[in-house]
């Protein structure tokens, strides 16, 4: 497990499968674990050092595409627009992402869709998923209100008056929903759903193409 300090209290931060089945839970404090197994394995977590090994998978993944975009602590966005075929198709190559990881001692959930809002989703909360275009909201609908990107406290406002899925939000009239929560909300959910369009910034600048002929005769 991966400890990191949070209000005062060392907790987990990171867990195997293993650690799961021991019904340990993300949040937890060291203690409380330590109380309930008192033989664990507890590794300090190190931010800059997981940002650096990020940044090398980062890299790595320039062999599907040269979009690739750092997403906060753990994830990664990648651009494989035109790239796909080059694969062997969508499953084919997200499979393939997929295995290269694993066979490099990752855990990795992966979500591919036309929007980057409906694959991060996707990913985190409907696990290797491709998602057809025109049917993000139905991936959405059923998920939970975290899979929309909102802050925190907007979602614990939707919560408080009974929105606790994305179906829920998208079902709210949306006036009064920009009115009470702010127009985040509705920024987050347009993105996903493909209202609103949504860059992906590459961590590295793409080379711009130049093409040179050289002629035997000048051109009049």
């Amino acid at each position: 497990m991966i400890s990191h300090r949070q209000a005062n209290a060392q907790r987990i931060a990171a867990l195997d499968e293993r650690a799961e089945a021991l019904h340990l839970k993300r949040g937890m404090g060291i203690a409380d674990a330590r109380a309930m197994h008192p033989s664990i394995d507890v590794v300090e977590a190190d931010p800059e050092a997981d940002r650096r090994l990020l940044e090398s998978l980062a890299d790595w993944c320039d062999r599907y595409t040269p979009l690739v975009a750092i997403d906060a602590a753990d994830g990664l966005f990648l651009d494989v627009t035109g790239c796909t075929h080059l694969f062997g198709g969508e499953r084919a190559m997200l499979d393939d992402i997929l295995s290269r990881f694993f066979h490099q001692g990752f855990d990795v959930r992966a979500g591919l869709a036309v929007t980057p809002g409906a694959a991060w989703a996707a990913a985190r909360f409907s696990g290797d998923r491709i998602v057809p275009g025109g049917e993000e909201e139905a991936l959405l609908a059923p998920l939970p209100l975290a899979a929309l990107r909102i802050e925190p406290d907007i979602r614990a406002s939707l919560e408080s008056v009974g929105l606790r899925t994305a179906g829920a939000v998208m079902a709210a009239p949306r006036a009064p929903l920009a009115r009470r929560f702010g127009r985040s909300l509705l920024l987050r959910l347009d993105q996903a759903l493909g209202r609103l369009d949504e860059a992906v910034s590459p961590r590295l600048p793409v080379a711009p193409l130049s093409v040179e002929r050289h002629l035997a005769e000048p051109i009049m």
